[in-house]
Order: structure tokens, then sequence, then C-alpha cells
């Protein structure tokens, strides 16, 4: 039942306007069309990973999921915005940037999808011990406004270390993922601040060593990092089937908090299905040390995530989230699943 599709960051603009030129990307869909649901090949999406190989979220919705592969958030939200996509995993960031530009119109959370993951890793004999020690160095993040780029300018204002678009003498360079664990290994870059699976590829695959896990930032180490999102106009168009999807998210959850390692081979074979190659096992347990999968959308983490946004100069105004998280259909699928209300337990198994 699954449908696989995957859209390329320099076709995907182009793909957009092809779809929103179609009158069948502006209705919403009947009740026998696919759910058309995006993510990301990230272990912080792992329901998305688990459900799509289990096929399990095909079944619990009762009809097809069509998926739509992204590398970074800002490209999910385009999609969202033209309707490309019902529904998506994305990042807080992009979540926040979305939820603002479109006035609060296009999409709501309906749930978190994990927490942690994070990290900023420096290359091996780039001589950094020390804050201070990135003066002059060049310092990738996964893209312009991310969820990690946003991070990791907070974190070197703090030490007032400034990117060189600010008269500063640090090299902030935006570099996907893959490009990023190629450079180092080159020593093209000498540091990245990034999220597993990228963090512990950095460190297996390009000897480098983590000097700072962002969860040590945050109190009691808890920190949003993923986000299931959806359409307004799908939502109220299909309300019964987001209750689905968010339950069969919901016990996606549960499965893999149960044991996050027994997995561990399935969603290195998703991963190598979706990107043509998959992920080393040792990656994957050493990366989910540093995740915790969850349900709750952790929204204190995400209103301070915006207003770090803000600070650094990515929100004209400070920023405003109220109605950016729709609790109903998390709350009607916690209640079917026997699990406690939102709010009295940390949302994770």
């Amino acid at each position: 039942m699954e449908k696989r599709r995957a859209v390329t960051r320099p076709l995907l603009t182009a793909t957009i306007v092809a779809l929103c030129c179609m009158p069948a990307c502006r209705r919403e869909a009947g009740p026998s069309a696919p759910l058309r649901l995006g993510h990301f090949p990230n272990l912080t999406h792992s329901q998305a990973l688990w459900g799509r190989s289990t096929g399990e979220f095909a079944r619990t919705l009762g009809k097809p999921v069509e998926w739509t592969l992204f590398n970074a958030g800002p490209s999910a939200v385009e999609a969202l915005f033209a309707g490309a996509v019902d529904a998506s995993y994305i990042g807080p960031n992009p979540a926040i940037n979305g939820f603002l530009k479109s006035h609060g119109e296009s999409f709501v959370i309906v749930a978190g999808a994990a927490s942690g993951g994070a990290a900023l890793v420096v290359r091996p004999g780039a001589a950094i011990a020390a804050p201070a020690d990135f003066h002059g160095k060049t310092v990738a993040t996964p893209q312009l406004g991310n969820t990690q780029d946003v991070a990791a300018r907070i974190w070197f204002a703090s030490h007032a270390l400034k990117p060189r678009d600010q008269g500063g003498d640090l090299n902030l360079l935006a570099l996907a993922n893959p490009d990023q664990l190629l450079m180092m290994q080159k020593g093209e870059i000498d540091a990245a601040w990034t999220v597993e699976p990228w963090v512990s590829r950095l460190e297996l695959e390009a000897g480098g060593k983590v000097f700072l896990e962002e969860r040590d930032l945050w109190p009691g180490g808890r920190y949003i990092t993923a986000l299931l999102v959806v359409r307004r106009a799908f939502l109220a168009a299909n309300p019964e089937v987001v209750d689905r999807l968010v339950r069969a998210h919901v016990a996606a959850t549960v499965a893999l908090g149960k044991d996050p390692g027994e997995h561990a081979e399935l969603l290195s074979r998703e991963i190598g299905a979706e990107t043509k190659k998959p992920l080393p096992l040792p990656i994957v347990r050493a990366a989910f040390s540093r995740i915790e999968l969850t349900w709750d959308p952790l929204l204190p983490t995400l209103e301070k995530a915006a207003a770090d946004a803000h600070a650094v100069g990515f929100l004209s105004e400070q920023p405003r989230l109220e109605g950016i998280f729709e609790p109903g259909p998390l709350e009607r699928a916690l209640a079917a699943a026997k699990l406690p209300p939102l709010g009295t337990t940390e949302g994770a198994r």
C-alpha cells in the first residue's frame, strides 16, 4: 500500500510550481485518496521511517500513504504551502517560520516526534579545545535558518563570536549534511553543528569529536528537534484521517521507544531504501544514545527556539505562537492507547 516519492532540493521549487498549476493540488483529498506525508531520512524522524518500512501507518490509516522525502525543513514548508503534501515531519524552526509566514493559516503541529540529537562536532586536527578557538574557523550548519543553524548562532554569539557577515571572523557555512561529512573528511571544514545520524557519522566516519551536546544547554536536557504538522485545510476536511495518523505516530513512538536498538536494522534498511545507502548499525545505535522519541511537542522549548530565531535576525518581530499546536488529535490518540494525558507524562516510551 505504500507509495514512494522523493523530491530533491534542486527540483523542489519547479516541482511545487508545476503541482500548484494543477487543480488536483488545490483541492482536498477525498476519503480514499492517499495521505501525502513528508519526512527526512533522519533518525529524529524515526516514527516515519518505521511506519514507512513496516506499512503500519497505511494499515492504521486504512488507506495508502504517498511518502515524500525532504532534505531540510524549509523545503517541506514550501511543499505544505503549495498543498503538495498533507502532513510532514519537520524541525521546530521551519515549523515556526512557516506558521508565522502564513499567519497561522497554513498548518498546525499535531504532535512532537523527537527531543535531542544535535551536537557541535569538531574535526580532528582543527585545534579546537575551547570556544575562543573557533575564531577564524569554518563551521557548517545544515541550512541557513534551520534549527541547528539558529542554535549555532545563539551559542557562538554567547561567546562573542561573530560570523563574517556581521564583522566577525567566524565562517558559518550552510552545507547539506552529506557534504558536511565529505568536507570534514577532506579537512575543508573545522566543525559542524548538526543532528543525528550525522553527529555519529561525523564521529565514526570522519574521526570528529563532540565538542558540545545541545541538550547540555537546555533545562532537563530536553528540547524539541522534530514535530509532526498537518495542513489546516486538510485537518478541517479530514479530521478522522488526522486522528488515525496521530494514533499511528503514537504507536510508532511506543514501539520504537521500548528498545530503539532492537529496531536498528530496520531503520538502517529504510534509510538505505530512501537514500540508496544503508546507515551502518553502529551509527544507528550511537545516534539513539542522544535521541529521545516523544509525542510531546515540548512547547516551552519551541517558544525558546522562536525567541532565538528572532534574536539572531531570522524573524523581524517578536514571534507569537498562539494556535500553533492543535492538541485534539493527540489527546484522542493518547486516550485510545490508554496512555496518560499530555502534561502528566514526559510523552515518550
